[in-house]
């Protein structure tokens, strides 16, 4: 994770979910909006920086999957992998913003093509994690995405606020 001395590569901001619902898709003409979700688990916003890589992301799924931060009926704290629990995995520029007198700016985000290919590869790391987890295998866990670059609409239920900011 990183230190005061150096600016971070990229930046998560995790939630515990009871149930969560992403808009993927607005509706347009005759089609519906379509719609990601998710029972009980973890929410992960994510940003990449300038100079994040693909070799950062193992890294960044091991600690965001692993840390102990989903509370248990009997108020245990787990890993989302230990809970098992679905994870929903939303791209958020705006994590990247630095306010500038009124405004905001994001100067220090990474351009939209690396950051599509980072958000991508990170997706499927995840996906690939869950997957190879006997306990969230067994329970049918689900990893479910956003879509980059657009703007979508959330409707979350938590057991919180319980919202923690990793930097990488």
């Amino acid at each position: 994770m990183a230190d005061g001395s150096r600016t971070p590569l990229a930046r998560a901001l995790l939630q515990q979910c009871l149930h969560a619902r992403l808009q993927v898709c607005p509706a347009e003409g005759d089609a519906t909006a379509q719609w990601v979700e998710v029972q009980r688990g973890l929410v992960i916003y994510v940003c990449f920086f300038k100079g994040a890589e693909k070799e950062l992301l193992s890294k960044m799924v091991n600690t965001l999957l692993n840390v102990k931060l989903s509370e248990t009926e009997n108020g245990k704290h787990v890993s989302i992998l230990d809970l098992p629990g679905d994870v929903l995995i939303i791209p958020q520029a705006t994590l990247g913003g630095r306010v500038k007198g009124r405004n905001m700016q994001y100067h220090s985000n990474c351009g939209k093509e690396e950051g599509l290919e980072l958000y991508l590869q990170f997706v499927t790391l995840c996906e690939k994690e869950l997957a190879a987890n006997s306990k969230c295998a067994e329970a049918g866990v689900v990893v479910k995405h956003g879509t980059y670059g657009n703007r979508q609409v959330l409707k979350l239920d938590t057991n919180g606020p319980y919202t923690h900011l990793v930097e990488f």
